[in-house]
């Protein structure tokens, strides 16, 4: 009896290991650098910051190997390469504030946070080493696609509960247990993709027929237009009740790509713009936290803006130190990033601009736009429908935040308070960037595996030849 085999694609350990290595000497590169501009010396614990990084690069490498060998060898090499790059920028900052320190009271001190965030990227790997154990085939999410939906809803209704959540500068995100904070919404964003997409991939048949045509252009139908209402309700509750622009802006943003990929009609971007616009000058005029933001991206370098309590020294402060830092930057350790509030969370790429310059910032783009391009190629890759829209949503939803991250350090677009994934300090962001990894080695494991042999139908006894 014969069988039609297919051989398998080439692995490519090699190339995986080669990139790992060179993700890890970035990150350790800058950790040493930072010690030798500094102190003249290098750093008394570098055996065991080395240990801990190599650690960390080959038990990933390893249960990606194992659990997913037919993964994309690009996609784990740059997350890996983007934290230890965000882990030696935390760590220079660190060097900084404890000097700094030493002059402040107790009550005005900044926080050490180099070991915590290195105990966040361990609880972030576990937790897509689990993923890759329990989730052995994407499809089964979408037998959850409204629990999912219950999820994303309950989620984000945790930092409204009394007790539980607190407003922190203005927002209210954060939910506290005991000594631990965290941020629900970072996990919504896996949530909500998994529930677009089993929503979509159920429903895009009838968002994708036609309406009427205005102005050459096919709207969809009055009665399909639920979901993307539903969505920007949503959206604009986040706004009215938690203040935080930044998680309103991806949300809205993640189910408009999505949809568009969904159903490829033009006309959905198109009513997304058209709701988005009117929203966003209701909430200038109704809202005075979203009318601060605009004050302060329209006048930041007006001296009343500048000097006033909340106002756009944060900023301003930033664009200083990416100016200064050039084309090449200062060096690692030889600019003064820690002038900047918040620099080793929201304005860390204000940060790694002024010391590695704008070759090192476009640098750590391309990074980034290597592991979008990377997860939509997964998207196309991969045979299922669910399978498509939810790697795209992913991508889509970590390309929407760099930009809304970069826009607002940069002024093309209102600071919104967003963290760079992978980068930034924040244990909620970490634990969700690389559990958002998981399921992208996953999607791109399925897409990458050889289809399964089929054998020709058996021919009849009497069958002629």
């Amino acid at each position: 009896m014969a069988t039609v085999t297919i051989s398998p694609p080439r692995s490519r350990p090699l190339v995986e290991l080669l990139l790992l290595v060179l993700a890890i000497a970035a990150g350790l590169g800058g950790y040493i650098l930072t010690s030798l501009n500094r102190t003249d010396v290098l750093p008394a614990n570098i055996g065991m910051h080395a240990a801990i990084l190599v650690v960390f690069a080959i038990v990933a490498d390893l249960g990606v190997r194992k659990l997913a060998p037919h993964a994309d060898p690009v996609i784990l090499p740059m997350a890996v390469g983007l934290t230890g790059i965000g882990l030696a920028m935390i760590y220079r900052l660190d060097m900084s504030y404890k000097i700094m320190n030493d002059s402040l009271p107790p009550e005005s001190q900044y926080p050490i946070v180099g070991i915590k965030q290195l105990i966040f990227v361990a609880v972030g790997l576990v937790a897509a080493a689990v993923i890759l154990i329990v989730i052995r085939d994407h499809r089964i999410l979408r037998r959850y696609t409204f629990t999912a939906m219950v999820l994303s809803l309950i989620l984000l209704l945790l930092p409204l509960v009394p007790g539980l959540g607190r407003e922190h500068f203005g927002a209210r995100i954060w939910i506290y247990i005991g000594p631990f904070s965290v941020q629900p919404a970072e996990f919504v964003k896996i949530t909500l993709a998994v529930f677009f997409a089993g929503y979509l991939v159920q429903n895009r048949d009838s968002l994708a027929i036609g309406g009427p045509k205005v102005l050459g252009l096919r709207l969809p139908r009055a009665r399909d237009l639920g979901p993307i209402l539903v969505t920007w309700a949503v959206a604009i509750a986040i706004l009215i009740f938690q203040r935080d622009l930044g998680t309103s802006l991806l949300f809205f943003g993640l189910f408009v790509a999505m949809i568009y990929v969904a159903t490829a009609r033009v006309s959905w971007l198109i009513i997304g713009a058209i709701m988005f616009i009117p929203a966003s000058v209701l909430a200038v005029n109704w809202f005075p936290h979203v009318g601060r933001r605009i004050n302060i991206w329209l006048n930041a370098f007006n001296n009343d803006v500048y000097q006033a309590v909340g106002g756009s020294h944060q900023v301003v402060q930033g664009q200083f130190g990416m100016a200064s830092g050039g084309l090449f930057g200062t060096g690692w350790g030889r600019g003064y990033p820690q002038l900047v509030p918040f620099a080793q969370s929201d304005f860390i790429l204000s940060s790694l601009a002024e010391e590695l310059g704008l070759t090192g910032l476009m640098a750590i783009l391309l990074m980034y736009l290597i592991l979008i391009e990377r997860g939509l190629r997964a998207a196309i890759g991969v045979r299922d429908g669910f399978g498509k829209l939810l790697a795209a949503g992913i991508s889509f939803s970590i390309s929407l935040q760099l930009f809304v991250v970069l826009g607002g350090i940069t002024r093309l677009i209102p600071l919104t308070g967003l963290t760079a994934p992978f980068l930034a300090q924040g244990g909620s962001s970490m634990v969700a960037s690389w559990m958002a990894i998981a399921l992208l080695i996953r999607i791109s494991d399925a897409a990458r595996r050889p289809p399964t042999p089929v054998e020709p139908p058996a021919r009849s006894e009497g069958a002629k030849a």
